[in-house]
Parts: structure tokens; sequence; C-alpha cells
């Protein structure tokens, strides 16, 4: 049971999330920087959006509902969202962006954090796993979880100009499309599993 849905939530957050991908962004904004700043940056970066996913995981869903936002809503919503971003992963991509960085500058909250980290889709995705998963072993595991994503992910920040010479730009278009693929259709599956209790209930 543990195992099952840590897996389960490891994949969704892997495939939203994408540190290989961010961390190809990342290397992107601190070529030009000193290791000491990337290594803050990534440092920061990470711990902003951990507690920002922790945060959602625990009262997300009571904020939706002081809202009049219901979960079978959030799903067919969030599936939307969810597929809009895949859909551009498989089409363009993100690597194309460029942002201002340099030392004298703060990445971690923008672009980092939101919405690299924990955008929309992060949170939409922790929101539903959460409200999936009311018992305390599962949310255990489910915490697990995001501690894991987020500590690979600071692994692959600091390590960006490593995964940069390895992969390459075409090693990343695939991967980015491999994982757009695979996000379309968990967004089409949190789209039918709302509908399906939109119209039970």
């Amino acid at each position: 049971m543990f195992s099952d849905i840590f897996l389960h939530a490891l994949t969704s957050f892997f495939v939203i999330i994408d540190p290989v991908g961010t961390a190809l962004i990342f290397h992107g904004l601190t070529a030009d920087c000193d290791r000491s700043y990337a290594r803050r940056m990534a440092l920061r970066s990470v711990g902003i959006s951990t507690a920002i996913v922790l945060v959602f995981a625990f009262f997300g869903e009571a904020l939706l509902g002081k809202l009049g936002i219901s979960i079978e809503a959030l799903r067919v919503s969030g599936g939307l969202l969810l597929f809009i971003t895949a859909f551009n992963m498989v089409t363009r991509g993100e690597t194309g962006r460029r942002w201002e960085s340099g030392p004298e500058v703060d990445i971690s909250v923008f672009p980092m954090s939101i919405p690299l980290l924990s955008g929309p889709g992060c949170l939409t995705v922790t929101i539903l796993l959460f409200s999936q998963t009311p018992e305390f072993t599962g949310q255990i595991s489910l915490v697990s979880a995001v501690l894991a994503i987020y500590a690979a992910t600071y692994v692959a920040l600091i390590s960006a100009h490593r995964i940069k010479r390895v992969i390459g730009r075409t090693g990343d278009d695939i991967l980015r499309r491999l994982l757009g693929v695979i996000l379309a259709a968990l967004s089409i599956q949190f789209i039918a599993d709302g509908v399906r209790q939109i119209m039970a209930g």
C-alpha cells in the first residue's frame, strides 16, 4: 500500500516538475554566475517550492471548500490545465523561455519556484493526490514522495552543468516530449475521474 501510493505520487510529481528539464533551464539562468550563487539559488528554490506544495497538500482542499469548489470540479479543470501543459511540452517545450538572471537577481521565487517547480499544474496534482488519500499512512507516503522528488530536483539543479553536457539539446527535447505524453495521459485520467464522479453525484 505504502509503496503503491509512493510510486504513483513520485511518478506524477516527476512528470509535472521534470527535474532534468528544469535543471537545464536553471543552467541557462546561472551559466554565467559563480557556483556559490547557483547552489544558493538551487537550495532556496527547492526549499520554497517544498513549503508551497506541503501547505497546499494539507490546506488546499479546505481552501477550495471555502471557495465553494468541489474536488470533482478541480479534477476536471486541473486535468484540462495539465493537458495544456502536456501539449506545450510535446509541441514546444519550456527551454526556449528566457528570464532575467545574474548575481544580483534572486531567481528562487520567480521563475524557479513559480512557475517551474511549484506552478499551477504541480499544485493541482498535489491537492488531487492528497484528497484521494485521506488515510494517515497514505499521506505519509505522499509527503515522502514530495520530499524525495524535491531532493532529487535539488541534486539535478546543482548538477545542471553536468546534465547539460550529457543529455544535450536533443536528449532534452526527447525527454520533454516523452514526459509530455505521459502527463497528457495522466490529465485525461483526472478528467475522466472527475466527470464520472460528477455524473454519479
